[in-house]
């Protein structure tokens, strides 16, 4: 029995045989044809090219309709690639010059274009390489007439392991047939991680070596919730996990009766439970949930899915769309927070050798202020359907703050004088996702109506570890005592200051800081959907004294573990977590074995 460990990505546990899907099926060997068939030869390429396009286009429509139009404009990409006049004139002249077949030009240039895109120092476009394998495996079966493998057609449930999948592939998945997925390469922000999240289907990304380890037909388990995978688990580690599979199922169920009840402590104090959300289509699933509204909704898909900027009119949809699926309920909407992991080739930025460090999100929002007013002018707009609040993400320096809001302003005259309605008393808050925002919040607060704590940066910048890289994942802990009074500084202010402080992030959602949240001060939450029945539970079995007692004891002590051990164990005295407990108990079992 093997253990690997990568990064969760979707939570969640399943069990079922591993599907390998590797690329060694597209290898073509060289192969040249006479004088005489070359034109046939660069006709098939051509019907192949179009019939293509036309499964691209028809997949993108598919998406569009099940998760979307942001996540179907994936898409856009691999339309605009393969017909390509360049890349066209490429696969012709291998054709002409070299007497090459359909199939060996194709394989031959997309490969020098694969490994251009992966020798490029940007890592948006390295994780472009999927894409152009994708392109290439739809352009191979039409030219071979070989059967592609369709995820959508599965007909047994399986565990999709690979070194990554395409955009294509993720779209297609069947939840019920694909119950995990697997893969080497990715991170929180890939294509895979944010559509298995949408559909959710457990995922762990950064698994090094999955390929050689596994093979098809092997039984696996996978856990997103811890990002590990069991290959070949013992009978005991099988039963206990399908055992956690069902009781997944039941305990979903039973939260979910709490959707209409209030998030109230035991002596009466509401904590308002809000959503984070990526596109349009999760308003639905937030509100089954029991959201509150949604306290940040990124918009950074509108650029990642697609190969053109985004008009004023695709921002305001998108943003007209949540507003009318919330039905009165606030939305924060989170200005671009582009940059560093989140790259949009339309931008045409130079590569940067530190990019988390560099010209990312607010600082490239004021760089190209053009981009930044159509997103301002839209979220303006919109403002006039509902209850429409702006955050600034990345805020370092008073002066970003009030650039931020100069532009805004400038905005608004620009649409007072095209006579556009909008609300010009709208709320205008921004992030604290670095130290030198969390450690003097005070000035912010002044000018701004609230602050949100993004509690992953945060996280990320205070301790210095990348949180998508496997190697220090040990080190990333919202339990660091810096961390904690830096979220303690920063809800302080804001009661001095009568201003509204929220944390959106993953300790949000984690039961383990509940308690400690709510004793620091905190009274508003914005996380993941999929937690929010969890949390609201929690909430309602404890009451306020008990967290600010709890606060008390975490804030003498010095050491991260023995802040989350105090923590765990204080959370299951008043909420015994089976479905977490279970978790630590398989994953302790299978250490063992």
């Amino acid at each position: 029995m093997d253990i690997l460990q990568g990064i969760g990505v979707s939570s969640g546990v399943a069990v079922a045989k591993a599907l390998v899907i590797s690329d060694d099926q597209l290898r073509i060997g060289s192969h040249t044809v006479e004088s005489k068939k070359l034109e046939a030869e660069r006709q098939k390429l051509q019907s192949a090219i179009t019939a293509s396009s036309e499964e691209i286009r028809e997949l993108r429509d598919q998406t569009s309709r099940r998760l979307g139009k942001e996540t179907g404009a994936i898409f856009d990409f691999h339309l605009g690639l393969l017909n390509d006049p360049e890349l066209i004139r490429t696969f012709i002249n291998l054709i002409n010059s070299q007497r090459y077949s359909a199939e060996y030009a194709v394989y031959r240039a997309l490969r020098d274009y694969a490994k251009i895109f992966t020798d490029h120092s940007d890592a948006y476009f390295r994780d472009r390489v999927k894409d152009i394998f994708d392109i290439e495996r739809r352009l191979l079966s039409k030219l071979t007439g070989a059967e592609r493998l369709r995820i959508g057609e599965l007909t047994d449930p399986v565990i999709l392991i690979a070194s990554d999948l395409t955009p294509s592939q993720t779209a297609s998945l069947d939840k019920t047939m694909v119950r995990g997925i697997a893969i080497e390469s990715g991170g929180k922000t890939s294509h895979t991680a944010i559509i298995a999240n949408s559909l959710g289907i457990p995922a762990v990304v950064g698994l090094e070596g999955v390929i050689r380890e596994v093979r098809t037909g092997d039984i696996i388990i996978i856990n997103g919730h811890e990002g590990r995978v069991i290959v070949d688990p013992d009978t005991l580690t099988i039963d206990e996990s399908k055992f956690l599979e069902q009781r997944q199922i039941r305990h979903a169920t039973e939260l979910d009766r709490l959707r209409d009840e209030p998030a109230r402590t035991k002596d009466g104090v509401d904590i308002t439970l809000m959503a984070n959300i990526e596109f349009p289509h999760e308003v639905d699933y937030a509100m089954r949930k029991g959201a509150m509204g949604i306290g940040l909704y990124r918009t950074e898909f509108l650029y990642l899915g697609s190969d053109k900027p985004p008009s004023e009119d695709d921002h305001y949809a998108a943003y007209a769309e949540v507003i009318r699926r919330l039905a009165g309920k606030p939305v924060v909407i989170r200005t671009l927070d582009l940059g560093a992991d989140k790259y949009s080739p339309n931008l045409n930025l130079p590569p940067e050798a530190n990019p988390f460090l560099g010209c990312r999100s607010i600082r490239l929002c004021l760089a190209s202020q053009e981009m930044f007013k159509v997103q301002l002018r839209a979220i303006l707009r919109a403002s006039v359907l509902g209850d429409v609040r702006i955050m600034f993400p990345m805020i370092c320096n008073m002066m970003e703050l009030r650039q931020a809001k100069y532009v805004l302003k400038d905005t608004m005259e620009d649409l007072d004088e095209e006579r556009i309605a909008y609300n010009r008393y709208i709320r205008v808050g921004m992030m604290v996702e670095v130290p030198s925002t969390a450690l003097m919040p005070k000035p912010y607060l002044r000018e701004t109506d609230f602050l949100s704590i993004g509690s992953n940066d945060l996280i990320q910048y205070t301790l210095a570890v990348d949180r998508g890289n496997q190697r220090v994942a040990s080190l990333f802990t919202g339990a660091h005592p810096a961390v904690i009074r830096l979220i303690r500084r920063v809800q302080r202010a804001g009661r001095a200051e009568v201003k509204n402080v929220s944390l959106c992030g993953e300790m949000g959602g984690d039961p383990d800081y509940t308690m400690l949240l709510l004793g620091l001060g905190l009274r508003t939450l914005s996380i993941t959907p999929n937690n929010i029945p969890e949390i609201k539970q929690l909430i309602r079995e404890i009451t306020l004294k008990q967290c600010e007692k709890l606060a008390s004891k975490v804030l003498k002590l010095e050491h991260g573990h023995l802040i989350l051990n105090l923590l765990h164990d204080e959370m299951r005295r008043y909420h015994p977590d089976f479905y977490r407990d279970d978790v630590s108990k398989l994953a302790h079992h299978s250490q063992e074995a």
